[in-house]
């Protein structure tokens, strides 16, 4: 499956996680029109990464499930 960059119109709308540090180490969402953006917090003008709806569900479930937490 090939990667998709997306540059959404606005620069607004975009969260991060309330368990973020204000270091910058962390990455923003913004939901338009049934898709997920991600960027880097320290980029904010550098590509982003755009997830369909199944994607981000997905990778939702697997985050609450633990199938991404860092090795020992």
């Amino acid at each position: 499956m090939p990667v998709m960059t997306a540059f959404p119109p606005a620069d607004e709308g975009w969260f991060k996680s309330s368990f973020s540090a204000n270091g910058g180490n962390c990455v923003e969402v913004r939901f338009d029109e049934g898709v997920a953006h991600v960027r880097n917090t320290r980029n904010r003008t550098g590509p982003m990464v755009a997830f369909n709806r199944a994607e981000w569900e997905a990778f939702l479930l697997g985050a609450w499930n633990g199938e991404f937490d860092m090795p020992a």
